[in-house]
């Protein structure tokens, strides 16, 4: 607690200024910011990757798991990305690495008929995102952020990078992908988050605005 408090006391403004050629990369009622802010619910799960594992089941050929090895063995990609936190903060040229998500698919035998996927991750998390949209170029099972492993805070070992929605629905510590023929709203889709979340279109919340302060993120512990 007291080297958090450190690091925010010395840290400077969160926010930062935006060049006029960059402003359109930057959703409206999002800020600008150089920090990675740490937000999740629950505690930081901690693994002994020998007994890791990531399940894929639902409507696929055969349930499978993959351990942490067999990820690290398959062909990787890079990306570069723009990132948006629903709490209203962005943080541009984000570098992450992992394996393309339609590169992992193509090992698993998926229903024809399965068009939604539902992210499960500790603790006790997931979220609903369409097949569709996991098929892009810049979606990740990410495992090293910006030339490194993941942080046991942003997600070790293994998170999804699912950069063109807002940032809850890419899940840290992955541990679960479930194919499913129909759709159903993940865990903060329940409680009120939209069940799309495109940062350009708003689509922050389902119904009536949550009571989330628009400075709450700088309140967070940040990397």
């Amino acid at each position: 607690m007291h080297n958090k408090a450190e690091r925010l006391k010395k840290s400077k403004k969160p926010q930062v200024q935006i060049e006029e050629h960059l402003r359109h990369r930057l959703p409206s009622g999002q800020m600008l910011t150089d920090r990675f802010p740490i937000l999740h619910e629950g505690e930081v799960p901690v693994y002994d990757l020998k007994a890791w594992r990531l399940s894929v089941f639902g409507a696929v050929a055969q349930p499978r798991e993959f351990t942490m090895d067999e990820l690290l063995a398959l062909p990787r990609a890079s990306v570069t990305c723009d990132i948006h936190c629903v709490t209203r903060w962005s943080k541009f040229d984000t570098a992450w690495e992992g394996v393309r998500f339609r590169d992992f698919a193509k090992l698993l035998g998926i229903d024809e008929q399965a068009k939604h996927v539902m992210l499960h991750a500790d603790e006790d998390y997931e979220t609903n995102v369409p097949l569709e949209d996991l098929m892009r170029d810049d979606v990740l099972l990410a495992f090293n952020y910006d030339g490194k492993p993941l942080t046991d805070k942003h997600g070790f070992p293994l998170r999804m990078i699912v950069p063109h929605l807002y940032f809850w629905k890419s899940a840290k510590w992955l541990r679960g992908i479930e194919f499913m023929i129909e759709d159903r709203p993940g865990f903060w889709e329940r409680n009120g988050f939209h069940n799309t979340a495109d940062p350009f279109l708003e689509q922050r919340f389902s119904g009536e605005a949550l009571p989330i302060p628009e400075d709450e993120w700088t309140r967070k512990e940040f990397d």
